[in-house]
């Protein structure tokens, strides 16, 4: 089932999620629920806090070559466990700040631990944009959202796009 994508500011999307200890067949449908609205948004990642849910849960799948496999990944109580010294720029964007686009340095690689679907422990090095993906969505569960890396002026002019983005929604 498709969820709604909270959009910015929304203080749910400041909040730091809880971590997972029990994983349920409703944890299970939520990350189901959050695969389908991020491919159907379209996205190539995205974190529970994102559809109101304060649980440490983010899916993603960076696939984008036409004809590839999709490669949908579910992350329960994700962290990254080492990363290189080596950085990445990309530019970043969200589903929660639509066509909201900015630069943002990260690590290139991470070393990432979770806890999958089945309840089995996962660890995985990322690199490139899957590794920019997987920073993007942990920072949603700590609170942290792109335009937080950004310089303040940036970071106004962005809220204030999306809160006027809120209005004419509230208005439709």
């Amino acid at each position: 089932m498709k969820r709604n994508i909270l959009i910015h500011p929304d203080p749910r999307l400041k909040k730091i999620c809880s971590p997972v200890v029990d994983l349920t067949d409703e944890l299970r449908q939520l990350a189901d629920d959050m695969l389908e609205t991020m491919y159907d948004a379209p996205g190539i990642g995205l974190a529970a806090p994102q559809i109101g849910m304060l649980d440490r849960l983010i899916v993603m799948d960076c696939v984008k070559e036409e004809g590839e496999a999709p490669r949908p990944l579910i992350m329960f109580n994700p962290e990254v466990v080492a990363s290189s010294d080596e950085t990445n720029v990309y530019e970043e964007g969200c589903l929660s700040i639509p066509e909201q686009f900015a630069e943002v340095t990260r690590p290139k690689i991470v070393d990432v631990a979770w806890i999958d679907r089945d309840g089995n422990a996962q660890r995985e090095t990322f690199d490139g944009l899957w590794a920019t993906c997987v920073q993007h969505e942990i920072d949603h569960l700590n609170g942290k959202l792109f335009i937080d890396y950004l310089k303040p002026m940036k970071r106004q002019m962005i809220t204030r796009k999306m809160q006027k983005l809120k209005r004419e929604q509230a208005r439709e």
